[in-house]
């Protein structure tokens, strides 16, 4: 497989297990995937905040293939442009409350985080659960075929 070729791109979203997109004009990261792909996130961002080596500003791992979704930590629960990010114990907090609902949530409903975690952000985090079968890669527009 060439490096970078649109296989490479599907392998790392099936990797990944979800998918995500920013929509600048509405001011949202939207992230799909089935269970275990929504839970693949939790965990993305459990491990971020359970590691204190990352408890320091600015600190932050990219995700996904094009790498452009960060996790940081910042003063402030925040979901802005680039990131979504706070204090450790927050962003702990965050992953808790999406995998509660996970555990209620039926395919085809969504969750917006910004309510709970930070009212104030620019941008909204909204999680939405798709049904069993779901290829992440489908969803990435710049590939082909």
């Amino acid at each position: 497989m060439d490096h970078f070729s649109d296989e490479w791109f599907r392998s790392e979203w099936r990797k990944l297990r979800f998918y995500y997109e920013v929509d600048h004009a509405a001011k949202q990261w939207t992230i799909t995937g089935e269970v275990g792909g929504l839970e693949a996130f939790v965990a993305a961002v459990r491990l971020f905040a359970s590691d204190p080596g990352n408890d320091w500003i600015s600190c932050h791992c990219n995700l996904g293939p094009y790498d452009y979704l960060e996790i940081g930590t910042w003063t402030s629960p925040v979901i802005d442009s680039h990131w979504i990010a706070g204090p450790l114990s927050e962003l702990a907090s965050l992953a808790d409350h999406i995998q509660a609902w996970l555990e209620g949530a039926q395919s085809g409903e969504s969750l917006l985080a910004r309510e709970f975690f930070s009212p104030s952000s620019p941008y909204d985090l909204c999680l939405h659960l798709i049904g069993a079968g779901f290829d992440p890669s489908s969803l990435d527009s710049a590939l082909t075929g």
